[in-house]
């Protein structure tokens, strides 16, 4: 396995570099149509996969602040996207800088295998999410999120939840279930997380992430890139869920505006004496004319979250093997096992399936795939009815 797929178990790179071209941005009209039917890289509503939308409020802990000694509360809204009113839940935690529209299409394909209900939930500091501290990603305050979005949604009597998680949302799951944040938890979920390879591409994380464009032209650009580049290699699933993923830049509203924002911040640096004239005028013109061309960026610097990267994965794999619940780990390729995942697999502490063919977004690559593997396991256990005439076909491993 090559350093960049171990890369993929932050959940949020491609399986193979950025086509190549200048500087922090990519413009979709360089990449070279193959031959035949244009493809359409236009994005997708979420209403086209899941039933409704939600923000969820939920009241943090009270906090003292210290500087003016007051004590205060804090209301956070986190959003979900649901389908399905019987069953389970399957409660969905997408990797690092993804969203909950990643689940799109494999929400539409479960709900068609098996009677669950569907909640996808946006991570603080990604998505539609709205809390104070959008920066704090340790695994400590996410898990807690979870539990907070739980009990916020249902109260003192959930209904039984799955919890489902894919690279970082994966080891979030295993936190949230290892803690016991939610009281109805009756399965646990990995997609293509595994802590010993995860561990070994940290080192090399910032260097990827360095490599991918800053900026996109439009919504289709970056739709078209994520595909290009194989982080979503489903052009469907891309479609809705790059739309999570970036967001417009902060300051521009139409290329109208943007073009006098920077004839203001040229006249003005004109006034100045003329040392450090020149740098400063060159430096703030090409900033705007980037947000002018590009007007849209990433709705998280990823790089900034490094501090947070040890604690997601350091201990994943006993925290997931302690966790007494029936447990299933979904896999794009079985090299991925590390050494205490490998043992644990053997003495059939958890149930394991490898998708081949499929990036590290394995729920976006293959959806059908993901969603039969998911289906049959609540089937075996006994925890959801299928529908539709679905016939479970159970793993070799």
């Amino acid at each position: 396995m090559s350093a960049l797929e171990k890369s993929m178990h932050l959940g949020r790179l491609p399986s193979r570099p950025p086509v190549p071209g200048g500087g922090g941005s990519q413009s979709g009209a360089k990449m070279r149509m193959g031959p035949g039917r244009k493809r359409d890289f236009s994005p997708v509503s979420w209403s086209q996969y899941f039933e409704s939308m939600e923000d969820v409020e939920v009241e943090n802990e009270t906090g003292k602040d210290i500087s003016f000694t007051v004590v205060f509360n804090y209301s956070y809204t986190f959003r979900v996207y649901k389908s399905g009113s019987e069953g389970p839940v399957l409660l969905l935690l997408h990797g690092g800088g993804h969203s909950a529209l990643s689940w799109a299409v494999f929400t539409a394909a479960i709900i068609s295998r098996v009677q669950c209900r569907i909640v996808a939930l946006d991570l603080r500091g990604h998505g539609e999410t709205k809390v104070k501290n959008s920066e704090d990603l340790s695994a400590e305050t996410m898990a807690k999120d979870v539990g907070n979005v739980v009990e916020a949604m249902y109260g003192d009597l959930p209904p039984p939840i799955m919890l489902i998680g894919h690279s970082m949302g994966g080891a979030i799951a295993v936190h949230t279930a290892s803690s016991n944040l939610v009281p109805s938890l009756l399965g646990l979920c990995m997609i293509d997380v595994v802590e010993g390879t995860a561990m070994d591409a940290l080192n090399s994380m910032q260097n990827f992430l360095r490599g991918r464009p800053k900026t996109f032209k439009s919504l289709e650009n970056a739709i078209e890139w994520s595909v290009k580049s194989g982080q979503i290699r489903n052009l469907e699933s891309a479609r809705v869920s790059m739309v999570g993923q970036v967001k417009q830049c902060e300051g521009i509203t139409s290329p109208e505006g943007s073009k006098s924002i920077v004839e203001g911040i040229i006249e003005e640096e004109e006034e100045d004496e003329e040392g450090s004239e020149s740098v400063n005028k060159r430096k703030k013109e090409d900033d705007m004319e980037t947000k002018k061309d590009h007007p849209y960026t990433w709705r998280i610097e990823l790089a900034k979250t490094e501090k947070y990267w040890d604690g997601w994965f350091r201990g994943l794999s006993n925290l997931f093997l302690s966790c007494p619940i029936p447990k299933l780990l979904l896999l794009a390729g079985v090299d991925r096992l590390d050494k205490d995942l490998t043992i644990g697999q053997m003495q059939g502490k958890f149930q394991m399936q490898v998708l081949p063919q499929c990036g590290h977004a394995v729920h976006e690559d293959a959806p059908d795939k993901v969603a039969e593997a998911v289906a049959t396991f609540l089937i075996r256990h006994r925890f959801a009815e299928s529908i539709g005439g679905f016939q479970c076909v159970f793993p070799g491993c």
